[in-house]
């Protein structure tokens, strides 16, 4: 286990080139999920502060759009070159702020969000117009992409370096500026993604980042007339909030989901298993597009629970993301982690089985490790089944049919993502057209 955990600031807000202290003074205290400590503070900033960003926004936009692409993109892919180089600081900041075991995801989180900055410093050259035709004969229709001015962008706390990134790299690309507003509980690992982005050399006012609580700077934000468009990722309930802030902009919302991961008689477990323990225990089961409800078939269930149990005491161990044995590690806030608690409550009482977990885990330095949980016995009446737990449980619902996995999968308000396990493609193919989902994975999680 590693001595050294993350580097300590106190974090103010990025605000037209420049690093500054929130109007108001305003400060929270950063607090690591894993040990409960103050490893830094961030700037508790406002509207007023937002309204600076957006201004310095503004200002910038037209320089900006009148910028190369190409000039753009080498501007991306310096952000990224500086990704790497400080791809140790980055991944320790993460694995203290939201508890991501450094070894086994943080560091692959840095990686990725270098990668989005390349692809999107690649699209801003690929970006192109086209020449439609005409009814009149005398007449060219040139039609090609123009920046829709100031972006704002509110992201989540469960990956607080991608989820910003995918929304706001390619609108930088794209010619727009942008301001950015972090989940609270995730804001100082998010600052310190600022601090390496802005050394990139954007010019002063393209990129800003303004922390503070959700509902006083992200409200402002997308209620903010001089905004263009809006970027949000996070949960169902907040995004229709932000939804009608911003009515009338461009907008770009990924909301909540309970992926329904359908396992088939004729599936390959050994395959499903494997899937499972990701869709279930990645980011200990703080994701939009985990598997949070199992249909299994019954001729396969028994054996299917077996398997995953085995593999859950052999593959998943909670601790210390800071350890490099661990492979999951707490959950980010109490508010989440209470949620894991009455959905679990919620499930006994309705008459379904806990076979592993199913509590929070003793012995660690705070209460929000929560233990690697599956459920058997689950049904439709259940908050499990209809809501998104965001934590690392397994539901587990006996289906007998193709007919009636998909009418339970098309039950699923979020239509978010879902999966389908056999070894018949054609079969699963017609899960995929059957499935009410904007993404259905065939024999993957």
């Amino acid at each position: 286990m590693t001595s050294e955990r993350s580097l300590h600031r106190d974090w103010g807000v990025y605000i037209d080139g420049r690093w500054t202290e929130p109007v108001n003074g305003g400060r929270l205290d950063a607090l690591s999920p894993s040990s409960g400590a103050r490893f830094a503070s961030v700037a508790s900033g406002d509207a007023n502060d937002v309204g600076l960003a957006v201004g310095a926004a503004a200002r910038a936009a037209g320089h900006w759009a009148s910028v190369s692409a190409f000039e753009r993109a080498a501007k991306l892919n310096e952000a990224a070159r500086l990704i790497a180089a400080n791809r140790e600081s980055l991944a320790r900041a993460l694995a203290e702020d939201q508890g991501k075991p450094l070894l086994s995801e943080a560091y692959d989180e840095v990686d990725e969000l270098g990668v989005y900055f390349v692809m999107a410093a690649e699209d801003a050259k690929r970006d192109s117009g086209s020449m439609p035709r005409s009814v009149d004969p005398n007449r060219r229709i040139l039609q090609y992409r123009v920046p829709l001015g100031v972006v704002g962008v509110i992201s989540p706390w469960n990956w607080p370096y991608t989820m910003g990134a995918e929304l706001f790299a390619p609108a930088l690309a794209a010619g727009n500026t942008v301001v950015w507003v972090p989940a609270p509980s995730t804001a100082a690992c998010s600052a310190q993604l600022t601090d390496v982005i802005a050394q990139a050399g954007f010019p002063a006012g393209v990129f800003n980042f303004v922390s503070g609580p959700g509902p006083v700077v992200g409200d402002a934000l997308a209620g903010h007339p001089a905004i263009d468009g809006i970027g949000f990722v996070g949960s169902v309930l907040t995004g229709a909030k932000v939804a009608q802030r911003s009515a009338g902009k461009v907008q770009i919302l990924e909301l909540g989901g309970n992926g329904p991961f359908v396992v088939l008689e004729d599936a390959d477990l050994d395959a499903a298993v494997a899937a499972t323990l990701d869709a279930a225990f990645l980011c200990a089961g703080q994701s939009c597009t985990a598997g949070e409800l199992f249909l299994v078939h019954r001729k396969v269930r028994e054996e299917f629970t077996e398997r995953l149990l085995h593999s859950i005491r052999e593959s998943v161990k909670l601790g210390d993301p800071f350890d490099d044995s661990t492979t999951m590690g707490p959950l980010n806030n109490e508010l989440n982690a209470l949620k894991f608690d009455r959905h679990i409550q919620d499930a006994r009482a309705r008459g379904a089985r806990i076979v592993a977990g199913g509590a929070r885990a003793p012995g660690f330095l705070t209460s929000l490790y929560a233990q690697p949980t599956v459920i058997d016995g689950v049904s439709t009446e259940m908050a499990i089944a209809t809501e998104e737990t965001f934590s690392p449980v397994v539901p587990i619902m006996e289906i007998g049919s193709d007919a009636e996995a998909i009418e339970v999968m098309n039950r699923n308000q979020f239509g978010l993502t879902s999966a389908v396990f056999t070894r018949d493609l054609a079969r699963g193919l017609r899960y995929a057209e059957a499935a009410r989902a904007g993404w259905v994975n065939v024999n993957a999680s």
